[in-house]
């Protein structure tokens, strides 16, 4: 049976995984993406590990009953805490967020680089293996994105408090002389504007995004899942709460109006 014209999931705690799609459309124009914001329980970050492997495969039960053929877990925190889970316990495949840690190591002249994450994703084994692995030689300093996800959520992204929240909390990193900040959540690259006036001009903010794609292409092409027929593919947009800031941000990143279904 040929499943290459099923649709991919992605989901995240909310709108953060538009990131993530906006670059999937690019890449890969005839693919059917159904997208689900779990933003009922937004944000993930102070959640348990239990807690969001059930949310998590809340989740994927849907996706898989509208016949994804992968999952993007487009949630750096849902994947360090469920990502092994889902892993072993579907038979699709499932794509994760990894921080962007290697390149920026790779690429630093000042061998000051810094991560903007949740705490639950510094947690995670994926972060830490990826640290230890690539930045061993560089001086790896990492800042916890405190209520930068409920800013993106409530549509506050351009508000003067979000610049002078942002200004105080990189200032410790600014002084570390880093000259690349890796954003760790979905949700970060909305912000990537303010933040750019608040960091200094030699400073690359690096959006882990192209690479889950880049990945994701891979994964489709080995398990013969990339659908090469040129029809216009479809995009559904689900919601389990309130679903007025994923519709504006629709709006903004592509001028057009989805249709958005609450759950």
């Amino acid at each position: 049976m040929n499943n290459s014209k099923q649709p991919i999931g992605i989901f995240d705690s909310g709108v953060g995984g538009l990131t993530v799609w906006k670059e999937l459309v690019k890449v890969l124009p005839n693919e059917s993406v159904i997208y689900y914001a779990d933003n009922k329980h937004c944000p993930y970050g102070p959640k348990s590990k239990d807690e969001i492997i059930k949310l998590a495969s809340n989740v994927v039960d849907f996706l898989i009953e509208k016949k994804c053929k992968i999952v993007i877990v487009a949630c750096n925190t849902a994947t360090a805490a469920a990502i092994d889970f889902l892993r072993a316990n579907y038979d699709i495949p499932f794509i994760g967020m990894e921080p962007a840690v290697k390149p920026a190591a790779l690429n630093t002249k000042t061998k000051s680089i810094a991560v903007l994450a949740t705490e639950g994703t510094f947690n995670g084994k994926l972060y830490i293996e990826t640290s230890r692995k690539f930045a061993c030689d560089v001086e790896l300093n990492i800042q916890v994105g405190d209520k930068l996800v409920d800013i993106v959520e409530k549509g506050l992204v351009n508000e003067q408090s979000t610049k002078k929240h942002l200004e105080k909390m990189v200032e410790s990193l600014i002084k570390k002389n880093i000259d690349h900040l890796v954003l760790g959540c979905t949700h970060y690259p909305f912000l990537t504007g303010v933040l750019k006036e608040v960091l200094p001009e030699n400073v690359e903010i690096i959006n882990p995004a192209p690479a889950v794609i880049k990945q994701t292409q891979r994964i489709l092409k080995a398990n013969n899942l990339v659908n090469n027929l040129f029809a216009k593919p479809a995009y559904e947009f689900f919601v389990s709460g309130d679903s007025a800031v994923l519709k504006n941000i629709l709006k903004e990143i592509t001028s057009l109006s989805y249709k958005v279904i609450n759950l």
